[in-house]
């Protein structure tokens, strides 16, 4: 697959030939250096953006236009801030016309596993930063997609809520049949999250190495210090340094 947009000043090729497939109920990371085409790919992946050249297929179905059965989380988490957290949750079953009883005790249960039980009729306002992108994952995980995309969803989020959130995810993953696509800048969110790690090299953007990570789950923030996951971390520094990402000297 690749991706070539046009400007003003010619032609930019944003992805270079990029081949990956993705198990069902695999979590996967993709980490690289800004511009490489990360956000790009997941776009294609959703269907809100066509590709120049190639397929795309989810389920043997090929993927030509925004894909509704998927669920997205962006960076930032745009929750309509004249509805509550748990009208914010179910403003997706309101558009898919969805049995409304059912959505709320779903969006009850998802607000509860992500520590949000006691917030359900707080507005977008009173919430901090984490507990809004918390809303944000909960409503994206409310038709029962079985594949969710984030964008860099904890980038703008402090180093203690981002853990958090990180914890959280996994447990909502845990308990759903689901697969992830996650983009991030972080080499060590990448490692504790996922089952691969996709290595995305400067721009165009191509596959520069897709990484197995070897660590037991249910994770805990304690396995960073495990020297396996240093070790994971080490390799993919030196992957980036070895592409110029990473310059010391």
């Amino acid at each position: 697959m690749t991706k070539v947009f046009s400007g003003r000043k010619g032609e930019v090729e944003a992805l270079r030939t990029v081949d990956l497939d993705i198990r069902r109920g695999e979590f996967v990371s993709v980490v690289g250096p800004s511009g490489c085409g990360k956000s790009t790919l997941l776009m294609l992946l959703s269907g809100l953006l066509g590709r120049s050249a190639g397929e795309i297929t989810i389920d043997g179905t090929s993927i030509t236009g925004p894909n509704s059965d998927l669920g997205i989380v962006f960076q930032q988490d745009v929750l309509l801030e004249w509805r509550s957290a748990l009208d914010n949750v179910l403003l997706q079953a309101e558009i898919r016309k969805s049995d409304m009883g059912e959505a709320r005790t779903r969006a009850r249960e998802l607000l509860r596993m992500v520590s949000l039980q006691d917030f359900e009729d707080a507005y977008p306002r009173e919430l901090s930063g984490g507990m809004r992108q918390r809303v944000s994952i909960c409503r994206s995980l409310l038709h029962q997609p079985p594949l969710l995309l984030m964008d860099e969803p904890f980038g703008a989020l402090d180093a203690m809520t981002r853990d958090q959130l990180q914890i959280d995810l996994l447990k909502l993953c845990a308990a759903r049949d689901m697969t992830v696509f996650f983009i991030t800048h972080s080499i060590s969110e990448a490692i504790f999250l996922s089952d691969r790690v996709v290595v995305m090299t400067p721009r165009p953007g191509r596959i520069e190495r897709v990484m197995d990570i070897d660590l037991p789950r249910p994770r805990r923030l304690a396995l960073r210090e495990d020297p396996k996951f240093i070790g994971y971390v080490r390799e993919l520094t030196e992957i980036f340094k070895s592409l110029g990402v990473f310059k010391e000297e």
